[in-house]
């Protein structure tokens, strides 16, 4: 991974609070901004990022031992477990089986250069979370992602202490799904609590929702209202990733 510049994790404290829908959109948003990019679907019995994306059908192949990404548009190469089983197929493995094939994710994957690889975790801070966070090497740092239920922000609170204890550098926190139905600042005033970034938040939409099932990520409509916001979450990220590589 020597020629990957900035290596970006993101994680949740629980599912379903739109961790990977986060991962997909950061990762088209930059590579529209001309960054190449990889996106890595580290959530190996729920792996979405390919539907996500329409990219269903594609596949990974193998040259020398390397596993060779999908390129699912200029700018954007993707590797994920979908591309390797049917979708109606569970992965049914034990965490052993898991952490190896994590592991050749993490080595055998012939990214070439790029300027960022994100990374989209299984959410918690099981052996999954453990195995990729100690694999990649010289991490650049994580984002959070949380809806403002206070259950769910009890598990990003775990997500925090996980980071701290590993040594990785909190970029900040994303808040999706907000709005007044659980409290407009709720997963803000969280973060604030936790002297952490907050990145920006996405509201409760059902747009954003279609968008995901159609394999059309948001950001793509320039000008809404969510693509707007979700830039300026880009653009932080970017900052802080420029402020680590002056260090």
């Amino acid at each position: 991974m020597e020629n990957i510049k900035n290596k970006i994790l993101v994680m949740s404290g629980k599912g379903g609070v739109g961790k990977t829908t986060i991962a997909v959109n950061l990762a088209y948003s930059l590579s529209e901004k001309d960054f190449k990019i990889g996106l890595l679907d580290v959530d190996i019995t729920g792996p979405n990022v390919p539907k996500m994306l329409n990219a269903e059908r594609m596949e990974l192949l193998t040259k020398d031992n390397k596993i060779i990404p999908v390129i699912v548009k200029e700018n954007l190469k993707v590797v994920s477990m979908a591309f390797l089983v049917e979708k109606e197929k569970s992965i049914i493995w034990r965490g052993p089986m898991k952490h190896n094939m994590i592991k050749q994710f993490v080595e055998s994957v012939e990214w070439g250069d790029l300027d960022y690889l994100i990374a989209d975790l299984p959410p918690g801070t099981g052996d999954e979370a453990l195995s990729i966070a100690q694999l990649i090497p010289n991490v650049t740092g994580s984002i959070i992602v949380s809806t403002p239920q206070e259950v769910a922000l009890l598990d990003a609170e775990k997500s925090i202490d996980f980071l701290h204890a590993l040594d990785i550098p909190i970029i900040g926190m994303v808040g999706n799904m907000t709005g007044d139905l659980f409290g407009s600042k709720s997963a803000e005033n969280f973060a604030k609590s936790k002297n952490i970034s907050y990145l920006g938040e996405l509201e409760l939409d059902k747009k954003i929702v279609e968008s995901g099932d159609k394999g059309h990520p948001f950001v793509i409509e320039k000008g809404t209202k969510v693509s707007k916001s979700f830039d300026k979450l880009t653009k932080k990220l970017m900052n802080f990733c420029e402020r680590r590589s002056i260090k």
